[in-house]
């Protein structure tokens, strides 16, 4: 967190321009769930969460809306959002979700005085700031460097990218769309299996292989290339029998899966220098922990000629925590000025 000395050279009026007023909610707003809850004050943690299914409401109004249903005490003041998807404009569509947030509309409507909205893996990037060492589970070795920059990435409805940064005592979450890198094959069985992986407009990017469907279209498309039927259809069925040796095609999708989210998580903490680690979130990473502590994950982030050295000093960690976002949102909330956050185009007020 940022150092003392670093809050004394903050202007009032910048301090002010900050500071949220209490009680703020939180969300962490994904393709398939949506996960609230409030904190009440500057020295509160977080408040019961609720946790609906995006496919349940027309819309986010809703959804806050029933979240909030059981809640005693003062309405909240202030929101902070994150959502996956580009935060741009007054109307914010999510990338794998049908709601458009209107941030205006919620004001009027539910009676914020203020919103702010960021990108679902800068929350991310935030917990790897706060997350304690009981909720990370080691792959590998490595030591991470103190204010070293890190990355996070997470397969889950989408592939999830952000990198963070530290400067002048603050640190810095790196937004973008970093699952939509292209992904290629490298090692003769790649070869063999890329040509049956289902491209998006024409190429294979990251998201079409590292998250939930993609597991499914790889499982596919290695079934296709060896000319076997294609017998487990959703992401969990896959985990599944891999983890519990049932289903010698499942294992060996799972393998590759792990080698190709290693050889990204590399290729992005060559990116960002990641000395202060990588960071593995969502649902499927925390499923497939065992998988990943395998040799396999740590010898592919680690094969970056001519930089093995450097990637071998790099620690990885699978963020264990199931609410992570909302504990990074949590921990902005509360001190905002620990983090750099850009919120120009991205804050509303009533």
């Amino acid at each position: 967190m940022a150092s003392s000395a670093a809050r004394d050279h903050r202007t009032p009026a910048a301090s002010r321009e900050a500071v949220f007023q209490f009680p703020v909610l939180i969300g962490d707003v994904g393709g398939t769930n949506a996960r609230f809850a409030v904190v009440e004050g500057p020295d509160d943690d977080l408040g019961e969460v609720e946790i609906v299914r995006v496919a349940d409401f027309l819309n986010i109004d809703d959804a806050i809306t029933h979240a909030l249903s059981k809640r005693r005490g003062d309405p909240p003041a202030s929101m902070i959002l994150a959502v996956a998807g580009p935060v741009t404009g007054d109307a914010i569509a999510l990338t794998n979700c049908p709601w458009v947030v209107r941030p205006r509309a919620l004001i009027d409507k539910l009676g914020f005085h203020d919103i702010v909205m960021l990108n679902d893996f800068e929350a991310q990037a935030l917990a790897a700031v706060v997350m304690e060492p009981e909720n990370l589970a080691a792959i590998g070795s490595g030591t991470a460097e103190e204010g070293g920059s890190r990355v996070v990435l997470g397969p889950g409805t989408g592939l999830g990218v952000a990198g963070l940064i530290q400067s002048n005592g603050r640190w810095i979450p790196v937004r973008g769309e970093g699952g939509h890198m292209d992904l290629g094959p490298r090692t003769p069985r790649d070869f063999e299996i890329f040509p049956f992986i289902e491209k998006l407009d024409g190429r294979i990017s990251g998201e079409q292989i590292l998250c939930g469907r993609g597991l499914v279209n790889l499982y596919r498309a290695v079934a296709k290339a060896d000319g076997v039927e294609a017998r487990l259809h959703t992401p969990a069925e896959i985990t599944s029998a891999a983890l519990e040796d049932k289903d010698e095609l499942a294992e060996e999708v799972l393998d590759l899966f792990v080698t190709y989210l290693a050889r990204t998580a590399g290729d992005l903490a060559l990116v960002f220098m990641s000395r202060g680690g990588v960071f593995l979130s969502g649902g499927i990473a925390q499923k497939i922990v065992p998988a990943l502590q395998k040799p396999g994950f740590r010898e592919a982030f680690e094969d970056k000629a001519p930089h093995q050295e450097l990637m071998a000093t790099m620690p990885v960690s699978v963020m264990t925590h199931p609410l992570a976002a909302l504990l990074g949102l949590a921990a902005y909330a509360r001190h905002p000025y620990d983090f750099g956050l850009e919120t120009d185009g991205r804050r509303w007020r009533g």
